[in-house]
Parts: structure tokens; C-alpha cells; sequence
């Protein structure tokens, strides 16, 4: 099984309260607030996929949405 890699980071903006939990757990500082005081992705190219920004929201306004990147598994070669 490969890592996850970000496909769509998705902030419900009229969900959002701006409370700033996301971002507070957002271990490679994805996400910061904006001017309406609005959690945006600001850097989603550094997004791991960890979910947390997802987990910790109590109004459900974030989803990240993720594809595995496959890995090429060699055959074990006959000896």
C-alpha cells in the first residue's frame, strides 16, 4: 500500500466559525486564517494527509480528500 497524497483540501467556508482548531493542529502549517477570519489552505502542497485538521473541527466544515500513490512492489526474483 503506497502514502496518501492530497487530491482536495476542502474548507465549508459558511461552515467554518473561525475558531482556528485546524490550524492550531496542522503539523506542516497548511492551514492559517484569513482576513474573514476563515480557515483557508494557504499551503496545500506541503499537506501530509494526516487528517487532523479534519478530525479535531467541531463544526465539520474541513474534508481532505486523498489518493493513494501507488508503489511498485517487485516480484521476488527465482533463485
Amino acid at each position: 500500500m503506497g502514502k496518501e497524497k492530497l487530491k482536495q483540501h476542502i474548507i465549508k467556508r459558511e461552515w467554518c466559525k473561525g475558531c482556528g482548531i485546524c490550524v492550531y493542529f496542522c503539523p506542516k502549517n497548511v492551514l492559517e486564517m484569513d482576513e474573514q477570519e476563515k480557515a483557508v489552505a494557504a499551503r496545500p502542497e506541503e499537506c501530509i494527509c494526516c487528517r487532523l485538521c479534519e478530525l479535531r473541527c467541531p463544526d465539520l466544515a474541513v474534508e481532505i480528500i486523498a489518493e493513494t500513490a501507488k508503489t511498485e512492489i517487485s516480484e521476488p526474483s527465482e533463485v
